[in-house]
């Protein structure tokens, strides 16, 4: 299962960015589909996740100005990131939890993509 990120680069604080994440391989099924994020000096976090019936979680610092969503034909996860602030800036990792056609459990990452945010 591999998975191919897209979407990251440069804004000024108070625009938008839209990260896209497809996954492709023998894939029955998706159960979970998120972003983390990592930014210098400091631990991964979870900024969101979404899973196969729509429920979504975000974190405190993103939530009502990230919005995460899913294109289940695509095998697609997005986020959208609204009034982005200088806090937001770091590399971005899509995951992907779910089964492969041969009823195997797998989490598989993006390569990540860099957001920087400039004041």
């Amino acid at each position: 299962v591999q998975l191919v990120e897209s979407g990251g680069g440069l804004v000024q604080a108070g625009g938008s960015l839209r990260l896209s994440c497809a996954a492709s391989g023998r894939i029955s099924r998706l159960n979970v589909m998120g972003w983390d994020r990592q930014a210098p000096g400091k631990e991964r976090e979870s900024v969101a996740t979404i899973d196969r019936d729509g429920i979504t979680n975000y974190a405190d610092s993103v939530q009502g100005r990230f919005i995460i969503s899913t294109d289940n034909a695509k095998k697609t996860v997005y986020l959208q990131m609204n009034n982005l602030q200088y806090e937001d800036t770091a590399v971005y990792y899509c995951f992907v939890d779910g089964l492969t056609e041969w009823s195997t459990g797998f989490r598989s990452w993006g390569q990540g993509t860099q957001v920087t945010v400039t004041q």
